[in-house]
């Protein structure tokens, strides 16, 4: 049976979805956001743009709001959050004043996302081989050796980047011993 585009776009906005909440403290939050690209109502009319972030908590439990970061927010806060609470993200500035309004009861440990990292590393191009050096000091959490690999190039996305390390350093840890410890 095929049931049309708009026939299922109608049955998801009458559904009424059930709140979820996590019923354990939560350990790990990932959050993330970007744009998405809305159809008007219409015809000709311009799209919309709008705002979005979305968390995936303890790796189980996924949310998403459209330009509505105090209920993202407010929603976090609802959680019973853990001490230490890991909290993963790109390093965008939204991002960090999202996590700082989380009213964790003790430490929140951020940390870089390692996808974001990479995909920074390999903007800055040129030799493979630098390249593969460089994400395996990151994945050691050696800073200072990236920059001193990366600086050398002297060239705009090399500053961009080597900014970029300076700036997220805090958020940047071992991963490698992170992923053997199961944090």
């Amino acid at each position: 049976m095929k049931v049309s585009a708009r026939t299922q776009q109608r049955l998801v906005h009458r559904h009424q979805f059930a709140e979820e909440e996590s019923g354990n403290p939560v350990q790990e939050i990932s959050l993330d956001g970007g744009k998405v690209r809305l159809r008007t109502e219409t015809k000709g009319e311009a799209c919309i743009w709008k705002d979005y972030q979305a968390i995936c908590v303890d790796t189980f439990l996924r949310k998403a709001w459209f330009g509505e970061n105090e209920s993202l927010i407010y929603w976090v806060n609802q959680q019973p959050l853990s001490d230490p609470l890991t909290c993963l993200g790109d390093g965008h500035p939204g991002i960090g004043k999202i996590v700082k309004n989380w009213d964790c009861p003790g430490e929140k440990r951020e940390i870089l996302d390692w996808f974001h990292l990479v995909e920074n590393l390999h903007k800055v191009g040129g030799s493979v081989k630098r390249l593969k050096k460089a994400e395996s000091l990151l994945w050691q959490g050696k800073i200072e050796e990236t920059i001193a690999l990366i600086s050398p190039l002297k060239n705009e996305r090399a500053e961009n980047f080597c900014r970029y390390l300076e700036i997220h350093r805090h958020r940047i840890v071992n991963y490698n011993y992170y992923q053997q410890e199961d944090i």
